[in-house]
């Protein structure tokens, strides 16, 4: 059975489904990012208090990782991630007419549980599917398609936000999510190298131990936690930044900074490719110090400086986590599902902890606080990439 590769018909349909189905659960599960602010006013609550609303769901999606990759062992992969869409399309609807927060944080943790059928399993499948030569700028795309979906949803939300309210917002992209879902499931390619299999408990524990079995591999799982834990936490508190003095910009201007993470599409690719004439290592290092240099920036006076240092940290975690997470692939090649999963734990655990922890930095320090955190991640996540490259070599 042949495998997807450029220049094919079936490839293009791979690609563009994968990079649909990327945008709808980046657009979803970080919806209340850029509404923060609106929520904490209208519920009456404090920062760390409202980003829970994005804390839940990043922290729900990380434990339902675990149990995941067995079940789309048993029911497809196409199957499984096509479902996870819809059932997390139609959770959006039903949150927008959330009585009070805490009903709201449980519904976004209930559709945490919905969308962790998407990205581990769509790592797999490019890493299952697509020729070896093209996995690489696959996955590239794949992460790009996050990008995308991070950013419009974010501006579709803060300007329905200001035209109408936070409810129509969520509302709006809920039904724009359910029309992608559909078309998920009509053009993706059916897997031609999986065939599903029912494992046993014990089996589905040995593969989560396998793939844990080497420290490198357990040092990428970290990687992801440094990086999305910062990436996260610069998001969810820029927004207060930009709503307060000076700036005291609205919700649709607070929306258009997301254009930023036109950045991260390009940079995602971009740095696939350098990953292959340079190393993954030293990819990531590349990566992490673009994006430390575009937190400093940030500290700047001026709201230009602000985005271009914005633009540049963007430049930088999605460059890094295009790499990381191909890097799984490569060291767990038996257990490329679980190994997926037990990445994108570690990843949304990042986003959920240090999400949560950024508020309080927020609370005392305001923005400078929260630069402080985040530059040391990307500093962690430097030595910890060096590390693991060392690590490979010995062990190669």
């Amino acid at each position: 059975m042949s495998y997807l590769e450029r220049g094919r018909p079936d490839y293009l349909r791979a690609t563009l489904s994968l990079f649909a189905g990327a945008f709808v659960t980046f657009a979803i599960l970080y919806t209340t990012q850029p509404i923060l602010p609106d929520l904490s006013r209208q519920f009456h609550v404090s920062p760390t208090a409202a980003s829970l609303s994005v804390s839940a769901t990043t922290g729900a999606l990380a434990i339902s990782m675990l149990f995941v990759s067995g079940l789309s062992d048993i029911w497809g992969r196409k199957r499984l991630m096509s479902a996870s869409l819809m059932l997390s399309a139609v959770l959006a609807i039903v949150v927008a007419a959330s009585p009070s927060l805490p009903v709201l944080i449980a519904l976004r943790a209930v559709q945490g549980i919905a969308l962790a059928g998407f990205p581990s399993i769509a790592m797999a499948y490019v890493n299952e599917e697509f020729q070896p030569a093209s996995a690489g700028r696959a996955m590239g795309l794949y992460v790009s398609g996050t990008s995308v979906g991070g950013m419009v949803g974010r501006i579709i939300t803060g300007a329905l936000t200001d035209a109408f309210s936070w409810r129509i917002a969520v509302l709006t992209l809920g039904i724009l999510s359910m029309l992608i879902a559909v078309s998920f499931w009509t053009f993706l390619p059916r897997p031609n190298h999986f065939s599903p299999r029912r494992l046993s408990v014990g089996q589905q524990l040995a593969r989560l131990k396998m793939a844990l079995g080497k420290p490198e591999l357990v040092g990428v799982y970290g990687l992801g936690f440094l990086l999305m834990g910062g990436f996260v936490t610069t998001y969810n508190y820029v927004s207060y930044d930009l709503t307060g003095p000076p700036y005291s910009l609205s919700q649709t201007w607070v929306g258009m900074i997301f254009l930023v993470y036109l950045t991260g599409t390009v940079s995602s690719a971009w740095m696939g490719r350098v990953a292959d004439s340079l190393g993954r290592a030293r990819s990531i290092q590349i990566s992490a110090a673009i994006s430390l240099i575009g937190i400093a920036v940030t500290l700047a006076d001026g709201l230009v400086w602000k985005i271009v240092g914005l633009a540049l940290f963007t430049v930088g975690f999605f460059g890094g986590h295009a790499v990381a997470s191909s890097w799984v692939g490569r060291l767990a090649p038996q257990t490329r599902a679980q190994a997926s999963s037990l990445y994108l734990l570690f990843y949304y655990t990042g986003s959920s902890v240090i999400g949560a922890v950024g508020g309080s930095f927020w609370s005392q320090y305001h923005w400078p606080g929260v630069v402080v955190l985040v530059g040391g991640l990307f500093v962690f996540a430097i030595a910890l990439s060096g590390w693991i490259g060392h690590a490979v070599a010995a062990r190669a």
